[in-house]
C-alpha cells in the first residue's frame, strides 16, 4: 500500500485526519499559504510558487486600508484618549498622592501599557483580521478571547453612548444666557417667591443634573418610565456614531481628523483661560504637591494599573481592528510608543485644565463661604452673643479676606470653645474646597459646569466644553464599534453599511434601559461590572496565547521579519514574565476588591437634596454578576467544544491541527497527481514552499540561517505547537 494514502496517514498521524491533503486544500483559497504566515513562520518578503509578494497580496485580498498613516494614528489616539482622561485620571491623581501618583502610573505604563499595546497592534497588523479572527488564528482553542472582547465592546458601547447623549443635551442647553444651571428655579406663591427646596438643599448645578436632566428616581427598583429628553439625545448620539462608521475606515478616518484634534484645541484654550483665573495656581499646586507616603499603599498601584489598562483600550478589540487595516511592514512599534505617550501627555494636560478650573471654583466658593459666615458673626455681634473684643482691630468686614476670616474664626473658636458648635460657623478653608474633587459625571456635569457659570462669557465656554466631550466620546465609540463590526465582517460576507445600521438600531433599543428615569443607576452598574474583570482576563489570555502558546521567541522573529528590525529584548521579558505576573496580581486585587466592597449605588434622595448609598436589591445584584459571567462565558465554552472537536476551528483559515498535519503530509507526498494539484508544478520543478527562515534565539541571541523545507527542518513554525520554545 502506498505510504501516502489516507489509510496510512490516519495510522501514523496523531491528529484526526478524515480527508487527504489535496481534499483539504481544494477547499481553501490559494492565498492561505501566505496569509497564515504568522503561524507558519513565513517572512514578509517571501514568495510561494507562482505567487506574488505579500505587499501585492495585501492589495489583492480586498481588505480596506488607511488612506495614510496620519488617519491611522488619529484613529488610535481618538480611541485611546477618551472621557477617562478628562474625568478619571485627574481624580485618581488627586486621590492617590498628587504628583506622586505619576510615578507608579508611568512605571506601569512602561511595564504593561506599552508592551501589551504593542502586542495587540502587532498581531492585528500581522494577521489582518479583527479580534475573533486573530485569536482563532493564533490558537483556536482560545478563540473565545475574541468573542468575549466583542461582547465587552457591546456592553461598554451601550452605556458609553448614553454619556455622549448627556453631553449632547448639555451642549444644546448651553446656548442660553444665563446658563440654565446657573441659579436655582424660583416658584411664586402669590406675591411670595420661593426657591425650589430640592435645589436649595443641594446646588443649582446638582439640581439641574439630577432633576432637569435625569429626572432621577430615588431607587433602582422604581424605573419611572422613559425620560423623553434623554431618549431623544441618545437617538442623536447613535445617529452620529452610525454616520461616522457606516463606510468603515473610509468614513471614520475622515471623522477622526476633527474628533481627535478638536479636543486638544479646547483643552489648550481652557488651559490658557484657566491659568488667567484667580485661584488657578492654588488648584494646580494642590494637584501636583506630592504626597510620597501614598506610593507605599498597594491600592495606589492597583488603581494606577487599572487606569493604564483602560486608558489604552486594551482588550476591547478596537486596537486590533484598526491595526488590521495597516500594511504588514508598518512600524507598529513606533505607533505603540507614540500613541501611549500622547495618551499620557493628554492625561497630564487634562489634569492641569481640570485643577486650574477647580482651583478657581474653590476660591469662588471659599469667598462665598467667608461672606456668609461673616454675616453670621455680624449678627452675633449685634445681638450680643459675641463680644466685639473678640474681633482683631485691623479686620474690616466690608473688605474681609480669607486670611482675616481664618484669624477671626480661630480666636472665636478658642474663646467660645464650650458652645462654639452652636454658632454654626464654617472654617472656610481653601484646602477643604480643593479636596472636594470628584470624578466621572460628577466632575463633568456638576463641578465643571458650576465653575463655568462664574466665567465671563460662560455660554461660550460651556458650548466648547461639551462639544469637546462629544468628540472625545465619539472617537472612543468609533473604536468600540470597529471592534464589533470588523470581526463580524471578517467572518460573514455582509455589507458593512447594513451591518452598521443594524448594530446601531439594536444598540439604541437596548440602550433605552439607560434613559429611563432610573437609567443612571444602570450606567453605574455596567461601568462597575461589565468591563473591569472580563477585560483583564481577556488581556492576560491574549498575552499567554502569544507569549506561551505561540512562543515569545517565535513571535519576536515574526516581528523582525515584519518590521525589518529586532524589537528590544525588553519586550521579550515583559511579554514572557512581567506583564502576565502583573495582570495576575491585578485580577486577584480586582476579585478581592469586589468581594470586600459592598455592591451598591449612590441613590439621589430628593427630600435631602443629596446622595445616599443603597445596596443592590437581589435582582440587580444578579444582573450585575450576570454581566461578568456572560462576558466571560465564551472563553470556557469555545475551549471545550474545540478541544473535543465539536465544532470547526472558526479561523477562516486552516486550523493549527490541520496545518500541523499538513506539514507532515506535504513532506511525504510522492504521488505526482497530488503534488501537481497542490503546487501546480511537476514534482521535479516544484520548489519548497517555505522560504529560508531565521530562527530567533532570544534576547541577545544571534541569527542563524537555515534552509527550512517541509519535513526537513527542525525549526519550522509549526514544530511542537504545544511547546512553543522547543525549537531552541
Amino acid at each position: 500500500m502506498p505510504k501516502n494514502t489516507k489509510v496510512t496517514q490516519q495510522e501514523h498521524s496523531n491528529e484526526p485526519v478524515t480527508e487527504s491533503v489535496a481534499d483539504l486544500l481544494s477547499l481553501e483559497h490559494p492565498m492561505d499559504y501566505k496569509s497564515s504566515q504568522m503561524s507558519m513562520g513565513l517572512s514578509p518578503g517571501s514568495t510561494l510558487p507562482g505567487k506574488s509578494l505579500l505587499p501585492e497580496q495585501d492589495l489583492e485580498d480586498g481588505r480596506p486600508a488607511w488612506n495614510n498613516k496620519l488617519e491611522y494614528i488619529l484613529a488610535q489616539v481618538g480611541f485611546s484618549v477618551g472621557l477617562g482622561n478628562v474625568w478619571r485620571f485627574p481624580y485618581l491623581c488627586q486621590k492617590n498622592g498628587g504628583g506622586a501618583y505619576l510615578v507608579p502610573y508611568f512605571i506601569l505604563l512602561l511595564l504593561i501599557g506599552i508592551p501589551l499595546f504593542f502586542l495587540e497592534l502587532a498581531v492585528g497588523q500581522r494577521i489582518r483580521r479583527g479580534s475573533i479572527g486573530v485569536w482563532n488564528y493564533v490558537y483556536p482553542r482560545l478563540g473565545g478571547i475574541g468573542v468575549s472582547s466583542l461582547m465587552v465592546c457591546g456592553f461598554v458601547g451601550l452605556y458609553y453612548n448614553v454619556i455622549i447623549g448627556w453631553s449632547i443635551f448639555y451642549f444644546f442647553q448651553s446656548f442660553q444666557y444665563p446658563l440654565p444651571w446657573a441659579e436655582c428655579p424660583i416658584t411664586r406663591n402669590g406675591s411670595q417667591a420661593i426657591v425650589e427646596p430640592e435645589c436649595e438643599k443641594s446646588s443649582a448645578t446638582t439640581y439641574f443634573w439630577y432633576r432637569e436632566t435625569l429626572n432621577i428616581t430615588s431607587t433602582i427598583d422604581d424605573t419611572g418610565g422613559l425620560n423623553w429628553k434623554m431618549t431623544l439625545s441618545l437617538l442623536v448620539a447613535w445617529i452620529l456614531v452610525c454616520l461616522a462608521v457606516i463606510k468603515g475606515i473610509q468614513s471614520s478616518g475622515k471623522v477622526m481628523y476633527f474628533s481627535s484634534l478638536f479636543p486638544y484645541v479646547v483643552l489648550f484654550c481652557f488651559l490658557v483661560r484657566g491659568l488667567l483665573l484667580k485661584g488657578a495656581v492654588d488648584g494646580i499646586a494642590h494637584m501636583f504637591t506630592p504626597k510620597l507616603e501614598k506610593m507605599l499603599e498597594p491600592q495606589v498601584w492597583r488603581e494606577a494599573a487599572t487606569q493604564v489598562f483602560f486608558a489604552l483600550g486594551l482588550g476591547f478589540g478596537g486596537v486590533i481592528a484598526f491595526s488590521s487595516y495597516n500594511k504588514r511592514d508598518n512600524n507598529c512599534h513606533f505607533d505603540a510608543a507614540l500613541v501611549s505617550i500622547i495618551n499620557f501627555v493628554t492625561s497630564i494636560l487634562a489634569t492641569l485644565v481640570v485643577f486650574a478650573v477647580l482651583g478657581f471654583k474653590a476660591n469662588v466658593m471659599n469667598e462665598k463661604c467667608v461672606v456668609e459666615n461673616a454675616e453670621k458673626i455680624l449678627g452675633y455681634l449685634n445681638s450680643g452673643v459675641l463680644s466685639r473684643e473678640l474681633i482683631p482691630p485691623h479686620i474690616n468686614f466690608s473688605h474681609l479676606s480669607a486670611q482675616d476670616y481664618s484669624e477671626m474664626y480661630g480666636v472665636i473658636q478658642t474663646v467660645k470653645e464650650d458652645n462654639f458648635a452652636q454658632l454654626g460657623l464654617d472654617p472656610c478653608a481653601l484646602e477643604d474646597e480643593l479636596n472636594k474633587a470628584v470624578q466621572g459625571t460628577g466632575l463633568a456635569f456638576i463641578a465643571f459646569t458650576e465653575a463655568m457659570t462664574h466665567f465671563p462669557a460662560s455660554p461660550f465656554w460651556s458650548v466648547m466644553f461639551f462639544f469637546m466631550l462629544i468628540n472625545l466620546g465619539l472617537g472612543s465609540m468609533i473604536g468600540t464599534m470597529t471592534g464589533i463590526t470588523t470581526p463580524i465582517l471578517d467572518a460573514f460576507k455582509v455589507r458593512k453599511e447594513i451591518l452598521c445600521v443594524v448594530c446601531c438600531v439594536i444598540a439604541f433599543l437596548l440602550g433605552l434601559l439607560f434613559v429611563q428615569r432610573s437609567g443612571n443607576y444602570f450606567v453605574t452598574m455596567f461601568d462597575d461590572y461589565s468591563a473591569g474583570l472580563p477585560l483583564t482576563v481577556v488581556v492576560i489570555l491574549e498575552n499567554i496565547s502569544v507569549a506561551w502558546i505561540y512562543g515569545t521567541k517565535r513571535f519576536m522573529q515574526d516581528l523582525e521579519d515584519m518590521l525589518g528590525f529586532r524589537p528590544y529584548a525588553f519586550y521579550f521579558y515583559m511579554w514572557k514574565y512581567v506583564s502576565p505576573a502583573i495582570l495576575v496580581v491585578l485580577i486577584a486585587a480586582t476579585v478581592i476588591e469586589m468581594a470586600i466592597s459592598p455592591a451598591g449605588y449612590n441613590a439621589w434622595v430628593e427630600a435631602e437634596g443629596s446622595e445616599r448609598f443603597h445596596s443592590y436589591p437581589p435582582w440587580a445584584l444578579a444582573m450585575a454578576y450576570a454581566l461578568i459571567v456572560v462576558a466571560m462565558l465564551p472563553l470556557p465554552i469555545i475551549f471545550i467544544v474545540r478541544h473535543f472537536n465539536l465544532i470547526s476551528d472558526g479561523s477562516n483559515k486552516l486550523s493549527v491541527s490541520y496545518r500541523k498535519g499538513m506539514m507532515k503530509d506535504i513532506s511525504n507526498l510522492e504521488e505526482q497527481d497530488e503534488q501537481r494539484f497542490i503546487l501546480n508544478k511537476n514534482p521535479s520543478e516544484a520548489p519548497s514552499p517555505m522560504p529560508p527562515h531565521r530562527a530567533y534565539l532570544g534576547p541577545g541571541g544571534t541569527q542563524e540561517m537555515t534552509n527550512t523545507n517541509y519535513g526537513t527542518s527542525t525549526k519550522t513554525g509549526y514544530q511542537n505547537i504545544g511547546s512553543p520554545e522547543s525549537e531552541l
